[in-house]
């Protein structure tokens, strides 16, 4: 896994049809962890409230223990609730304009007819049963060509060039010493458990003997074994097959830094000399691995994680060259998965899904495919979405809610107790630099290169990873382009990359239950500004802290300040390890970055409420105060339940805590939130005098 709190490009992760929105998986911090269920316009809904539960006892169950009680997980959702229920919305949108495009054929814009055929391609089943493995046929033909160690690493970049994830990620970002240019970067990679690759996998899955993990491996040699009976090996070669996939993967797993360790900038970048490459990696012909990938001539690149490097040079030599193939086989049909006949996607939802994150039954066809099409063609639906459903009066209120949380953010900094002059200095000053991007690009991505045609779906995401992929790559040596978005405009999802130093607000997140421009100010700063607040706290949280206000990875903070810093943080750990949901504990380490944020991003919300307020009437709606009805949004943002199985993986490979402790959590240590319900300070939403966290 690439540092996820950088904006690394790595190539060769997921499935093709996600490759061109890979950068989304890959950003530095993204607020999303599990959604909540919420009407389709802003607004306290006391039907959702369980009147049993006082708000000073537990917060979370007194907004949202109502519609607990009722509520059920639809059977093809791992989740539910608002981010969830939000997306479902603006799936059914994105049908709309993608049905209309496919239906106009050719009479539409460019545009539309990419779209339009992108989406035909792939709602026709018929033609996609009828073609099973054959599109991938030349990828297997390569694949079988293989007879060295040396050939192995270049049937990588044969398959990197076409998005298929294997052995490790290569791809562009901004350099770490140097923002304002990119970097080529070598990153961890070439494993599938448990997410199926990419940001989704984990290392402990393949080493850990507990077991629950055990369990999972034996399933997974199953499902990799009917995945290769389906591509058409016999059923004892695909046994056998499998062992060596795991046997592979295994190898890969034991260099990868842990969960933890990832978030670290620190051990996540390398600047070394493309020459002095045989250091780690002994005689493997890298300059021969760049020019098959087409890139631009380089002397430098960042190696994330040299130790894994080290042991996939190790593995390259001693596994043996008939088990490197049919782990190269399997990532291509792995990857492809989703694109192909309805067998080979039913069983690649079965395991991923069905086993490990207990979900019940697969997606209609319209929904995967409209999510394909908005993985592969980003800027082109998204360009459709922004013209036909975001209003330009929301952009105009939305940016107004930033200026306020900035200037929240700026007061807040200028009165930190613990911070001195000269990293106050500095933190401003990141502060002034911060870049803001809302609703959609100034600059639509040219997609006029891609033949996109309604033929075969996966040849059609094949061609259109390769274009974003030589796009990556050519950015190699020249200038950030700080403009650009590494999300399409109609996620439900929002960013903060520190090696841009801004945050990110699509449009499809720019809507109810987060933002409405019909409502009070104390509903709209509790749903949007909280999370508005929670990416600019990302700035400088302790993993963000760590860059400054260019974006290089350059340490800003007086020794004195940072001790300060590093002891609040770790009272922030302390209070979320001491948590539990599903039975299991969470990682407070792993969390930290979001506990910080959520707790940061909740306290300058408020304050920008409190000056947004000023003048103005403070009356009672919905019987609550202003300062009520800030707190009641913000917890019914998280108003969701998770199936015991996803929640269990989450635990172990999500960076966001469980929706009930990002409640409970942050407002337990706030002195606002006990204000605005007169919570004692025995209650169990008060956490001790001594033991509250106070960072930002």
């Amino acid at each position: 896994m690439p540092n996820a709190n950088r904006t690394l490009r790595l190539r060769g992760g997921h499935g093709w049809w996600m490759v061109p929105a890979m950068r989304q998986l890959l950003l530095a911090t993204c607020v999303l962890a599990l959604g909540s269920s919420a009407a389709s316009h802003a607004g306290i809904d006391p039907a959702t409230f369980d009147p049993a539960v006082k708000p000073q006892d537990d917060f979370f169950r007194f907004v949202n223990g109502g519609w607990l009680k009722t509520a059920v997980i639809p059977p093809e959702q791992a989740t539910w609730g608002a981010f969830i229920e939000l997306r479902e919305r603006n799936n059914k949108i994105l049908r709309d304009i993608c049905e209309r495009a496919a239906a106009n054929g050719g009479n539409g814009t460019p545009i539309e007819r990419m779209v339009g055929d992108f989406y035909a391609s792939g709602m026709d089943e018929a033609a996609i049963n009828a073609a099973g493995i054959a599109p991938l046929q030349a990828e297997f033909e390569h694949i079988a060509a293989i007879q060295s160690p040396a050939d192995v690493l270049m049937g990588m970049a044969f398959l990197h060039s076409r998005g298929v994830g294997a052995g490790f990620g290569f791809g562009s970002g901004p350099d770490a010493q140097d923002s304002t240019t990119e970097v080529a970067e070598l990153g961890q990679g070439g494993i599938c458990l448990p997410g199926g690759g990419g940001r989704g996998a984990d290392r402990d899955y393949y080493l850990n003997p507990d077991a629950k993990f055990a369990a999972i491996r034996g399933k997974y040699l199953t499902h990799v074994a009917k995945m290769l009976e389906l591509a058409g090996d016999p059923p004892d070669a695909a046994a056998s097959g499998a062992q060596a996939v795991l046997k592979v993967e295994t190898a890969l797993a034991k260099g990868w830094l842990s969960r933890v360790e990832c978030r670290n900038p620190q051990l996540n970048f390398h600047k070394v000399k493309v020459a002095d490459l045989p250091a780690t990696t002994g005689d493997l012909d890298w300059p021969g691995y760049f020019h098959a990938r087409g890139t631009p001539a380089f002397t430098e690149l960042n190696l994330g994680q040299p130790e894994f490097f080290k042991v996939f040079a190790t593995a390259l030599k001693t596994e043996s060259v008939g088990d490197w193939k049919t782990y190269l086989r399997w990532h291509l049909i792995h990857g492809a998965a989703p694109l192909l006949s309805e067998p080979i996607a039913t069983e690649n939802f079965r395991f991923f899904a069905a086993t490990l994150s207990g979900v019940k039954e697969q997606k209609p066809r319209w929904q995967r495919v409209v999510a394909m099409t908005d993985g592969s063609l980003p800027e082109a639906l998204g360009q459709l979405y922004v013209a036909q459903h975001f209003p330009p009066q929301a952009k105009v209120r939305v940016l107004k809610l930033v200026a306020d949380l900035q200037e929240a953010l700026r007061a807040r900094i200028q009165q930190l107790e613990w911070m001195d002059a000269p990293t106050r200095a500095k933190a401003l000053a990141k502060l002034e630099a911060f870049d803001v991007k809302m609703g959609y690009p100034d600059k639509w991505r040219d997609y006029s290169s891609v033949t996109i045609d309604r033929g075969p779906l996966v040849l059609n995401a094949q061609r259109l990873a390769a274009f974003e992929i030589r796009r990556e790559l050519a950015k190699i040596g020249k200038p950030v382009d700080k403009s650009e978005w590494q999300i399409s405009a109609a996620t439900v999802n929002a960013y903060y990359s520190p090696q841009i130093n801004g945050i990110t607000f699509p449009a499809g997140i720019l809507q109810p239950p987060f933002f409405d421009p019909q409502a009070d100010d104390a509903l709209n700063y509790g749903g949007i500004g909280s999370v508005i607040g929670h990416e600019m706290t990302h700035g400088f949280d302790d993993s963000g802290r760590q860059f400054d206000a260019q974006g290089n990875l350059k340490d800003w903070w007086t020794p004195d300040c940072a001790a300060r810093f590093k002891q609040r943080s770790a009272a922030i750990v302390k209070q979320f390890s001491a948590y539990t949901s599903a039975d299991a504990p969470v990682n407070g380490e792993l969390t930290q970055g979001e506990n910080i944020a959520d707790l940061g991003g909740l306290k300058i919300a408020y304050a920008a409420l409190q000056t947004a307020l000023t003048g103005k009437p403070r009356d009672l709606i919905d019987g609550f105060t202003p300062e009520q009805r800030f707190f009641l949004s913000y917890a019914s943002l998280w108003r969701g339940m998770t199936r015991p199985e996803e929640e269990r993986k989450r635990l172990n490979t999500d960076p966001h805590s469980p929706a009930e402790w990002r409640v409970r959590g942050p407002l337990s240590n706030l002195d606002e939130f006990a204000r605005a319900f007169n919570v004692p300070d025995d209650a169990p939403m008060r956490r001790p005098a001594a033991e509250r966290v106070a960072i930002w």
